[in-house]
């Protein structure tokens, strides 16, 4: 099987961790809302959830060998997929790979909001009740391996190049770093950059308590299909700074603490979380 050239895994690291420390200095200097929980707990949650979904994957890579990346190189060997039929400029190429597998991902998105086994796990997700760059790791292991599938598919249908493929999940992860994370920009500039890609403002309304306002603004990079398919949202009825983050009915500490958040799909009702009190949805602790 043809090799990519240079070191993936390092490359992925390096743009990811450089990516999130970024957002984590525009989060301390310019914070778009006051927290309602301290980093400690949330980060611990959300950054082991992130380890889980690491283990997970390189277990399912193990018995399965299949990736987005692996299955480029795999269709490259072969000439399987669109572009290898058809003789067009890689520019081309690149460009209709990169709005393919972002409609894909933006797809994937919506189904997760539809149907409910999907809503299970993905809703781990949303019971975050904060929102900063840390929530944009917050996957359940099994909605990463979904989307490792749905990706190597469009992958293979579409012929996309492996080098396209590992620059096409950088740019979303660090998309999604970038709409999760908690940190201000100007309303001009805010509203300009929402015609082409997703904003903190604008995706922060998907992360509403709201069901109107959560089954809206799915897109992960770009915006473009938010508006075409008019699932678009300006602004929270409430306003950014007292609008609710999270699920109704996960409105206590659960959310906070590891095992809870990877048992919550197996539990198709509320689960308990702790003997500690419900967090008040007032409170504006900022440590």
């Amino acid at each position: 099987m043809p090799e990519l050239g240079f070191n993936e895994g390092a490359w992925r690291f390096g743009t990811f961790a450089g990516i999130l420390l970024l957002m984590i200095v525009l989060e301390a200097v310019w914070p778009r809302r006051k927290r309602r929980h301290t980093r400690l707990r949330r980060w611990a949650t959300n950054f082991g959830i992130l380890f889980s979904d690491y283990l997970a994957v390189t277990l399912v890579v193990l018995l399965v060998p299949v990736t987005a990346v692996i299955t480029a190189l795999f269709a490259q060997q072969y000439q399987i997929g669109l572009f290898y039929w058809l003789d067009w400029p890689l520019w081309v190429e690149w460009l209709i790979a990169f709005l393919v597998l972002d409609f894909v991902i933006w797809g994937q998105h919506v189904i997760t909001h539809k149907i409910p086994i999907l809503w299970r796990i993905h809703r781990v997700h949303h019971t975050d009740q904060d929102l900063d760059a840390s929530s944009a790791v917050r996957f359940h292991p099994l909605e990463i391996i979904l989307s490792i599938f749905i990706k190597s598919a469009a992958v293979l249908l579409l012929g996309a190049g492996a080098v396209l493929v590992v620059i096409f999940e950088a740019v979303v992860n660090g998309s999604a770093l970038f709409n999760h994370a908690n940190f201000k920009i100007p309303p001009t500039l805010d509203h300009m950059l929402r015609w082409f890609i997703v904003t903190p403002d604008m995706h922060r309304i998907h992360h509403s308590i709201e069901r109107q306002e959560h089954d809206t603004n799915y897109g992960f990079a770009l915006s473009i299909w938010d508006r075409l398919f008019r699932v678009y949202s300006v602004e929270p009825e409430l306003g950014h700074d007292k609008m609710i983050i999270g699920q109704p009915d996960a409105q206590d500490t659960g959310p906070e603490t590891f095992l809870w958040s990877i048992l919550l799909p197996f539990f198709k009702r509320k689960m308990p979380a702790s003997n500690a009190p419900p967090s008040d949805k007032n409170s504006q602790e900022t440590t």
